[in-house]
């Protein structure tokens, strides 16, 4: 098994007031050679969006886009014509095929809003664009795995085009779960939104991550109680 630590205090920042935001992976004017990927996972944006703003119209294309609300609503807005608000325990996807427009602004005038913004290369270039959008319920990733997005259409509305899968967890302090590969040659990403995890004799803080590859399963150890997001992911696509 080889791994990967970013510490959260060495990612990429930038603060524009009405949004501060910190990237994982080389996005706009952050650019680290060795921080441009993980396999498959492109963009990783802890995004906090100040109250009432957002981010004004704009394409993309040839990208499976998936955004996690942490805290707050957001309202979306695109070519396709969907026209809905995510809240906390939604998770949204778009997979950008052959393009869209959209815009995304805080629902609240009263709090500010974060989001994950997260990017994946897809498997299928020039698809037709689509959207999905569902809320989970956060019971249901108490001492648990809980799948949000996949790539099967029969298995949830969040799907992709990638052969990628992603979990939320809330665990309790000193709860451990193996968490087993799904598709061989899958690296894993974990990200850690609160507390404290042991995984792969490294310790993680908040807001830490670790990339692990050449793996079939890792055991996951809650040290207080954490809050996470597993994104597994190919490789080589």
């Amino acid at each position: 098994m080889k791994k990967i630590i970013h510490k959260a205090d060495t990612r990429g920042h930038a603060n524009h007031g009405w949004l501060n935001s910190h990237h994982t992976f080389s996005f706009a004017s952050y650019y680290d050679p060795e921080r441009v990927h993980f396999g498959a996972l492109r963009v990783l944006n802890d995004d906090t969006v100040a109250a009432g703003m957002g981010f004004g119209k704009h394409p993309h294309d040839n990208m499976e886009i998936i955004s996690i609300p942490l805290f707050g609503d957001l309202a979306h807005e695109d070519s396709m014509g969907n026209n809905s608000v995510i809240k906390e325990n939604d998770v949204q996807v778009m997979s950008a095929g052959t393009g869209i427009v959209h815009s995304e602004f805080n629902h609240n005038k009263d709090k500010q809003t974060e989001f994950l913004q997260i990017w994946l290369f897809p498997n299928k270039q020039n698809v037709s664009p689509r959207y999905g959008q569902k809320t989970f319920e956060p019971a249901e990733r108490k001492n648990n795995f809980q799948l949000v997005v996949s790539p099967n259409a029969s298995e949830i509305d969040t799907w992709i085009h990638q052969d990628a899968w992603f979990h939320l967890a809330d665990f309790e302090k000193g709860f451990s779960k193996e968490y087993k590969i799904k598709k061989s040659g899958n690296g894993l990403y974990i990200f850690l939104l609160d507390g404290k995890l042991s995984v792969a004799e490294e310790k993680l803080d908040k807001r830490d991550a670790i990339g692990l590859t050449d793996l079939e399963s890792i055991k996951i150890t809650a040290d207080s109680q954490a809050r996470f997001l597993l994104m597994e992911v190919p490789m080589e696509w």
